[in-house]
């Protein structure tokens, strides 16, 4: 059964995984973003994103260019949290490990990325 869990990021998150983690998805391949070249070819001319910092910025504040900028960005893999999960079968507020956790979530995120 999937077990998801789901919060509110920070600024400080969002911009550490899209810097940490962030690929493009271009021709449906998975590219790391190396430059902000890339990032204006595909984004810059329709939706005035022209550097991760836009992207950042898009993706936070859920603007008017969202479904573009997330769908511009391959899906997250991240590792599993250091130190592991409590109980991934039981709700957050259970004392689990799935569930909404509001903005704790950053605390999960610092340790998956």
């Amino acid at each position: 059964e999937p077990y998801i869990t789901w919060g509110y990021p920070n600024l400080k998150s969002v911009r550490e995984l899209i810097y940490k983690r962030g690929f493009a998805k271009i021709k449906a391949q998975r590219i790391p973003i190396t430059s902000n070249l890339m990032i204006e070819k595909k984004l810059g001319k329709d939706c005035n994103i022209i550097c991760v910092e836009d992207l950042v910025h898009e993706i936070f504040t859920v603007g008017p260019n969202f479904k573009y900028a997330s769908n511009f960005l391959w899906p997250f893999k991240l590792n599993t949290p250091t130190g592991g999960w409590r109980k991934k079968t039981n709700h957050y507020v259970e004392g689990g490990d799935f569930g909404l956790r509001e903005d704790k979530i950053n605390h999960l995120l610092r340790k998956m990325v």
